[in-house]
């Protein structure tokens, strides 16, 4: 009778393991499927904002370009008139210098020829 308990003991252990393998698959089951759900939803919106990234991106690094196209021809033509009014200034410059010279150098010559007129005297 020892070897009947014993076998009845052992069939209870392997249906309790077989049980237990079951639910333990069962739950490993449902959370791999919830996971497979999951991860095609993340696909799904990874996609959908990819294309949306894509529809919205383009227009609008076109019009930053356009925008950069603006700025560096703004940039262009102040920088020539710049260059003009430099360029301007700089021959103000010359010629204020030419003529205050000229004007200096005849005022001291015509002061020295008084200075020597009036010593003469």
């Amino acid at each position: 009778m020892s070897i009947e308990l014993s076998q009845i003991v052992l069939n209870n252990g392997l249906t309790f393991l077989a049980l237990t393998t079951a639910v333990f698959l069962i739950v490993v089951g449902y959370f791999l499927v919830k996971l497979l759900r999951d991860l095609s939803d993340l696909t799904r919106n990874t996609n959908e904002t990819s294309l949306l990234l894509n529809s919205e991106l383009k227009p609008a690094l076109k019009e930053l370009n356009e925008t950069v196209k603006a700025l560096n021809s703004i940039v262009q033509n102040t920088d020539e008139g710049i260059g003009s009014v430099k360029l301007g200034l700089e021959n103000a410059v010359t010629k204020t210098k030419a003529i205050s010279e000229s004007l200096l150098g005849g005022f001291l010559k015509g002061f020295l020829t008084v200075f020597s007129l009036i010593r003469r005297k």
